[in-house]
């Protein structure tokens, strides 16, 4: 297996890939990236969030070609140190959803505790038999589950919540935007996305590589075999430049690398798998930035869906 063609793989793939050297990484990325800019005849476009991953991500891709176009979501839910950084860069198109986010969570609920369980939650609370069936442990036509059962029933409590639940927030916060872009220009994405992050995204990898060149919408995810270890080595070694909210990057007595500040950024308001962290996001907001922790808790409500499922968010009282 030489890394170049984009085929079915296997898990043993992925294993093979993401312990190769960082720089045949790099040079496999951008191998990914010109075979999707040649396809596309430069009709493409860069998802830049101003995380670290689609830091490392532009960077890449601006060393292969420097004037290729950035598109950053301004949903209104990045860190204002993630936005800023995100604006800083040259040549950065900026896009706004259709709705606010306080919209968003009026008209659709929260997002919790996983988009996958709350895409259930939603049809549940709406009253689909389908999805009560799932949320109870059984298949869509009640047959028994043991995956489902294991997997959704410890949020069936949730049915009778006094608030929404439901996934659609990404859908109109970040995907709607770029598609309505996508369709304007006819240009296709490049994505920092990487398999490592979540089961979803490891399977679609396994499924189709990184170039998805026949697919309903075509999207490049070229560092799908990275792991973040990748990036952070990358950001380090040569001395990239990125978000402060970060802080530094560190090594720990194992030769791990770590983030001083946030270990991941993404929308902070956002409470998808909260309840399996440490120190929790809104524990930290409410230290590093108070104003934004009063507004999601006690101004957007956030404050009655982690009361309800027994998450500490910090800050005392309102």
């Amino acid at each position: 297996m030489d890394g170049l063609k984009d085929n079915k793989h296997t898990p043993d793939d992925l294993k093979i890939m993401q312990a190769w050297p960082l720089e045949r990484k790099v040079q496999v990325t951008q191998t990914r990236i010109i075979e999707w800019y040649m396809r596309w005849g430069g009709q493409v476009y860069l998802s830049f969030s101003g995380g670290k991953d689609s830091t490392v991500l532009l960077d890449l891709a601006r060393r292969c070609y420097p004037d290729i176009e950035a598109v950053y979501v301004d949903t209104g839910l990045e860190f204002p140190e993630v936005r800023s950084f995100a604006l800083s860069k040259e040549n950065v198109t900026v896009l706004r959803p259709a709705m606010r986010f306080d919209e968003v969570v009026r008209t659709y609920g929260w997002c919790y505790p996983s988009k996958d369980v709350a895409n259930k939650l939603r049809y549940a609370q709406n009253g689909k038999q389908w999805a009560v069936n799932c949320l109870e442990g059984a298949n869509k036509d009640g047959s028994p589950s043991k995956f489902r059962r294991s997997h959704y029933s410890q949020w069936a409590y949730l049915q009778d919540a006094p608030f929404g639940i439901s996934d659609q927030c990404c859908s109109v916060m970040k995907e709607t935007p770029i598609k309505v872009f996508e369709k304007a220009t006819g240009k296709h994405g490049i994505v920092g996305t990487m398999a490592a992050e979540s089961y979803r995204r490891r399977q679609a990898w396994l499924q189709t590589g990184c170039n998805l060149f026949d697919s309903k919408r075509p999207i490049s995810k070229p560092m799908s075999f990275w792991t973040e270890q990748d990036v952070l080595r990358y950001l380090r070694d040569i001395k990239l430049p990125y978000a402060s909210v970060y802080g530094d990057i560190a090594e720990d007595k194992n030769g791990k690398l770590y983030t001083t500040g946030e270990k991941r950024t993404g929308c902070i308001f956002c409470p998808v798998g909260c309840h399996l962290e440490k120190v929790n996001r809104f524990q930290r907001l409410a230290v590093t930035h108070p104003k934004l922790h009063d507004y999601v808790i006690n101004q957007l409500g956030l404050r009655e869906l982690l009361d309800f499922v027994g998450v500490d968010y910090g800050g005392g009282g309102p």
